[in-house]
C-alpha cells in the first residue's frame, strides 16, 4: 500500500476507526519512511455535532502536528439516498486532493467489520462476484485500507491501550440507514443463530471474490480487445461470438460493455444481463432491451450498446457543384459536374470502388440531400423494378442504428440516389458526352480530424 517517500493523508471522521487508523500510522510512518497529513470532510448533516467532530478532527491533527486539509459540503438539501450522496462527496474530496499533486495515497478507516457488513448488504441486493469482493483494500486510484483485516473489537482495544478518544456519530445508531440495520440486527442474529465467525466468513468470501475478480479482469480485457468494438460512441458485439463464448464469460463481457457504453454499471443486475442474453441468442430478427441509461439494439448478427437517442429528421438543399454534411455522423455529400465517360448503363457501387452518376440534363428542378422516410421507393440501377428502401436495408442487411439518417438525393421527381444503393435507373447516363453529376460520400473516419477518407458510394 505505501512505497517510502510517499504523501500519505489518513481520512479521519473522528470516529474509532480512522482515529485508530491516524494513530497506527503515526507510530508507523518513521520506520516505513512515509509523510502523514489528515483530510476530513464535514457534511453539514447533523449541525452542532458535525462542527463538533470537524473541531476534534483539527485537534488531533495539531495534537500529532500533522497539517489538516478540512472542507465542508452542504447535503442537508440532497434529494437522493444519503448515503450515497456522501460516499460520493467524500470521494471526490479526495480525489481531488490527490490530483492536486500533493498526495500520493488517502488511507481510510475501513475494518473487516466493516467488509463483512457490505458483502452481506450486496448479496442481499443480488451482486454477483464483482460486488461480493466488497471494498478494496487498494484501488487504482490510490484509496488505500490498512485496517481492513482488522476487527472493530481489535479497533477499540488498540486506542483504549492507548487512551485515545474518538466520537461517537450519532447517526450510526439510527434504524433508518441499511447499513446500521444490518450491523445492529441483521449481523448479531446471524452471529448467534448460525454462524458465530459470521464476519470472519464473509471477509474471505470477499477474500476470493477478490482474487478471482483480478483475473477476471485479465480476460475481460482480453475479451474486449478482440470482440468488443466502437461506433460512435456506441458498443457493438456479435451475436455469434458472443453464443460461442462459455457462460460466465458471456455473462461478463455484456457487463463490460454495458460499462463501456454507459460509463458505469450502476443500477444493472442480473436480469438486465439475462436479457440480453436472451436477445442475442435468438435465431434471427430484430429486438431491443432497455437497461438503465442505456438501449440494448439487436439487428442480424449484432448488438449495439448506446444511450437512447431519436435522430432528427433533415431535409437539406444541395448545390451543384457543391458538399452538403450528412447531420449527425459529419461524412459530406460531394456533388460534382463531370463529363460524361461511362458507358450506357453501367452499375456502380461502393464496393467496386467505381463513382456513382447521373445524367444531369435529367434532373428535375432543385436537389435535396434528406433522411430516408418510411414509404420511400425507388428503382436503383441494376434492379428490375421499384422497391421500398426499407426492403433494401434487409437484402443488405443494414442494422437498425445504421438506418438512422439515411441519405437520400432526391429531385422534384423523386430519388435521384441513396447511399449504398446507388443511382436511380431512370437516371443512368447514356453515351459518352455532355455532362453527369457524381456523387461521392466523404466518410469522417474516427480518427482523423478533420475527416480526408472518400469512399465512392455508387
Amino acid at each position: 500500500m505505501f512505497s517510502p517517500g510517499q504523501k500519505v493523508a489518513v481520512a479521519v471522521s473522528g470516529g474509532a476507526d480512522s482515529v485508530c487508523l491516524l494513530f497506527a500510522l503515526r507510530e508507523l510512518a518513521p520506520e516505513w519512511g512515509v509523510v502523514l497529513s489528515v483530510l476530513h470532510l464535514d457534511h453539514g448533516l447533523r449541525g452542532d455535532e458535525s462542527n463538533a467532530d470537524a473541531a476534534f478532527v483539527r485537534g488531533l491533527a495539531d495534537e500529532l502536528g500533522l497539517p489538516a486539509a478540512i472542507e465542508r459540503v452542504e447535503l442537508s438539501r440532497c434529494s437522493e439516498n444519503l448515503e450515497q450522496a456522501a460516499r460520493r462527496a467524500r470521494l471526490e474530496f479526495f480525489r481531488r486532493q490527490m490530483a492536486a499533486g500533493s498526495l500520493d495515497r488517502v488511507a481510510l478507516g475501513h475494518t473487516r467489520s466493516d467488509q463483512a457488513e457490505t458483502v452481506l448488504f450486496r448479496f442481499l441486493r443480488g451482486a454477483a462476484t464483482a460486488g461480493l469482493a466488497g471494498i478494496r483494500p487498494l484501488t487504482a486510484d490510490g484509496i488505500v485500507r490498512p485496517l481492513i483485516d482488522v476487527d472493530r473489537a481489535e479497533v477499540e482495544a488498540f486506542l483504549n491501550a492507548r487512551g485515545v478518544r474518538w466520537r461517537e456519530d450519532s447517526t450510526n445508531r439510527s434504524m433508518a440507514f441499511a447499513r446500521n440495520r444490518i450491523r445492529h440486527s441483521l449481523l448479531p442474529q446471524l452471529a448467534c443463530e448460525w454462524n458465530p465467525a459470521i464476519g470472519r466468513t464473509l471477509a474471505h468470501t470477499a477474500d476470493w471474490a477478490l482474487a478471482e475478480e483480478a483475473w477476471w479482469e485479465t480476460e475481460m480485457d482480453r475479451l474486449e480487445e478482440a470482440l468488443l468494438s466502437r461506433r460512435r460512441g456506441a458498443v457493438l458485439l456479435r451475436t455469434d461470438q458472443l453464443a460461442a463464448l462459455p457462460l460466465a464469460a458471456a455473462r461478463r463481457l455484456i457487463r463490460r460493455a454495458i460499462e463501456r457504453a454507459q460509463g458505469g454499471l450502476r443500477g444493472i443486475d442480473f436480469e438486465h444481463v439475462a436479457a440480453v442474453l436472451d436477445l442475442s441468442g435468438r435465431q434471427r430478427g430484430h429486438g431491443r432491451v432497455r437497461v438503465p441509461g442505456l438501449e440494448i439494439i439487436r439487428s442480424f448478427d449484432w448488438l449495439e450498446f448506446s444511450r437512447p437517442k431519436a435522430p432528427a429528421p433533415y431535409a437539406l438543399p444541395a448545390s451543384v457543384p457543391g458538399t452538403v454534411e450528412i447531420p449527425g455522423c459529419g461524412n459530406v455529400i460531394s456533388l460534382e459536374l463531370v463529363e460524361r465517360q461511362e458507358t450506357p448503363g453501367r452499375v456502380t457501387s461502393v464496393y467496386n470502388g467505381e463513382m456513382g452518376c447521373v445524367d444531369w440534363p435529367r434532373i428535375s428542378g432543385t436537389l435535396e440531400l434528406r433522411s430516408w422516410r418510411p414509404g420511400d421507393r425507388y428503382q436503383p440501377i441494376g434492379h428490375t423494378g421499384e422497391e421500398k428502401i426499407k426492403n433494401l436495408f434487409q437484402k443488405a442487411r443494414v442494422p437498425l442504428w445504421e438506418r438512422d439518417g439515411w441519405p437520400v438525393l432526391t429531385d422534384r421527381s423523386g430519388i435521384v440516389w441513396a447511399r449504398r444503393f446507388g443511382p436511380a435507373a431512370s437516371l443512368c447516363p447514356g453515351a459518352p458526352g455532355g455532362m453527369a453529376l457524381r456523387i461521392r460520400e466523404i466518410v469522417k473516419l474516427e480518427s482523423e480530424t478533420p475527416a480526408t477518407a472518400s469512399i465512392n458510394i455508387g
